[in-house]
């Protein structure tokens, strides 16, 4: 049986979702038509089973590319900061590297003293940040640095893992 990585892999998930979605508008088209009152129908290229049973098909192949994809994500593993972590953790912790970076980031762009509003001549309602905004921005940094860093090693493991699949028809 042919090969493809597990890169390969998760851009032809895509693909086949695609293709999911263009044959149920290609259902849509072949089950009905609009004709005169007592007209003959019209001939179709395909008919509407030819197109559910290649549906069926591509779905049936959806399926077994996410078990392959979600068994090579859990049996293969990659090192990151001196600790061994299975793909589908190292993604999650990409994931929260990335959001952490973000929040850090907007944190960074605060102010250390926003004035809010005055409630008297002599009293004014100011928001204090209770952290250095620099050094959040910093952080924010080195999150993202670690999300990317960790993203690469991801995307390098991707092209070294092969899966038994026949992408033949697809790719």
């Amino acid at each position: 049986m042919q090969k493809l990585t597990l890169a390969e892999a998760v851009k032809l998930k895509s693909v086949l979702a695609k293709r999911i979605h263009e044959l149920e508008e290609e259902m849509d088209r072949v089950a009905f038509a609009d004709i005169e009152k007592g007209s003959k129908l019209p001939e179709m290229p395909r008919s509407l089973g030819m197109v559910e049973k290649e549906m069926d098909e591509v779905r049936k192949d959806m399926r077994l590319l996410d078990k392959l994809v979600y068994k090579a994500n859990i049996e293969n593993d990659i090192t990151f900061n001196n600790e061994s972590l299975p793909i589908v953790e190292a993604i999650e912790l990409a994931t929260q590297y990335r959001a952490k970076a973000r929040k850090f980031k907007e944190y960074g762009t605060a102010a250390r003293e926003e004035f809010l509003y005055t409630v008297s001549e002599n009293v004014s309602m100011v928001k204090m940040a209770l952290f250095d905004p620099e050094q959040y921005r910093l952080k924010g940094l080195e999150a993202e640095r670690q999300a990317n860093r960790l993203s690469n090693l991801i995307n390098n493991k991707n092209y070294l893992i092969e899966l038994e699949f026949d992408s033949e028809k697809y790719f």
